[in-house]
């Protein structure tokens, strides 16, 4: 399977993505609302629960199901108040000693005017620049498209685990083919050089885990995922703070030496 074929598997409508993997794993989830500053953005679902009863915070992209819901959650598009919210929730969690749990299938922020005027892009920075600091432990979990910076404001982790057919890139391979070629057909080719596949990902030290798909269902997925982000939990908690914050720092100071 080439890397297209992936992008293909990662945007498919059927996909299982974020909720479906809260709504499987994590026990009495309790969603939180708003930025405190100007609204609830639908493509950003937040709240606390419980992980193998280990209080959490969880965090995801939500695109919905029907085109009803996609149009009420802009096709999982977020907008700044949803980072803005996302950032609440993990400043909270930080506050309670609650580690975060993030989910990520998103094709990248919404880039209308409105969100520029509210301050896209510095929402997204100040995701960046406070997850890097965040006391508890983080962990991301690709589960379908992860686009552009938009991705990125909620994969600053200790560690990030990719589904198999998963994707995360700076950009689409339909823009990348855009501005290099002027010809957004190239979009196959460009795929393959923006090395945005699961594996791919994991080769250069970015992703630490892949899942497998092939042969599993949803929900049997959804079962190893438990299993995993439970062990790394308890692994990260017993980490000190300190040592916690600098091997975070020192994994993406080494993003691009595998490259």
């Amino acid at each position: 399977m080439n890397a297209y074929e992936k992008v293909m598997l990662a945007r498919a409508a059927d996909r299982q993505m974020g909720s479906f993997y809260i709504d499987h794993i994590i026990e009495n989830f309790t969603e939180l609302h708003g930025d405190r500053a100007f609204g609830d953005d639908g493509a950003i679902v937040g709240g606390v629960g419980f992980l193998s009863g280990m209080p959490v915070t969880c965090i995801t992209m939500k695109r919905g199901d029907s085109l009803e819901e996609r149009i009420k959650r802009n096709f999982g598009c977020p907008s700044p108040e949803g980072y803005r919210k996302a950032l609440r929730l993990m400043r909270q969690a930080e506050k309670f000693g609650r580690p975060i749990i993030c989910f990520v299938g998103s094709p990248g922020a919404y880039c209308g005017i409105t969100a520029e005027e509210r301050g896209q892009g510095q929402a997204i920075a100040e995701n960046l620049w406070e997850m890097c600091a965040l006391k508890v432990p983080i962990i991301t979990v690709v589960c379908g498209e992860g686009g552009s910076g938009g991705a990125l404001a909620l994969s600053v982790c200790d560690r990030m685990l990719m589904l198999e057919n998963a994707v995360y890139s700076v950009i689409s391979p339909e823009g990348c083919a855009s501005i290099l070629w002027k010809d957004s057909g190239k979009a196959k080719e460009a795929a393959e050089v923006l090395r945005l596949t699961a594996d791919d990902l994991h080769k250069m030290g970015i992703a630490d885990e892949v899942i497998p798909e092939t042969y599993r269902t949803p929900e049997e997925i959804a079962v190893i995922l438990k299993k995993k982000i439970t062990l790394e939990l308890k692994r990260l908690s017993a980490v000190s703070t300190p040592r916690l914050l600098a091997t975070r720092y020192t994994k993406f100071r080494q993003i691009g030496a595998k490259a």
